[in-house]
């Protein structure tokens, strides 16, 4: 009988990163913190059959905003040794999305954000706490 593979309780890390996929959330969240996106969450969705472990879902003020988010999300991908393996909508900037492999960002803008409703799509799924840096 095999045995079923337990999944670390801070999600899984892929060989040759740094970051667990919780710790890749937390560092998104505050980075998009820091360039004042706004109603920023972090949902693990790991219990759900999804494409990855966490979400992050943040919303930006305007198209330069929503595009500002994802490059400062690009250079922090960078700089803390993972990729992020595929980024789409940068053109129209209303929802721009990044895989980080095992974690998927939405930036949103708020009309977008407002009609997929992704929180409520997710609603089952727990928040993961993070320490914002803006009030």
């Amino acid at each position: 009988m095999a045995r079923k593979r337990q999944r670390p309780a801070d999600g899984t890390t892929f060989p040759g990163e740094k970051l667990n996929s919780q710790q890749k959330a937390i560092l998104a969240a505050k980075e998009a913190d820091q360039l004042k996106a706004r109603d920023i969450v972090i949902l693990d969705v790991r219990a759900f059959p999804a494409l990855a472990e966490y979400f992050v879902i943040c919303t930006g003020e305007t198209k330069r905003h929503l595009r500002g988010i994802a490059n400062r999300l690009e250079d922090a991908a960078d700089e803390n040794g993972f990729a992020v393996h595929h980024a789409e909508g940068y053109a129209l900037a209303r929802w721009i999305l990044m895989d980080l492999n095992n974690v998927v960002v939405h930036i949103f803008d708020a009309d977008t954000r407002e009609y997929y409703e992704l929180e409520r799509l997710w609603g089952d799924a727990p928040l993961v706490p993070y320490e914002a840096a803006t009030k």
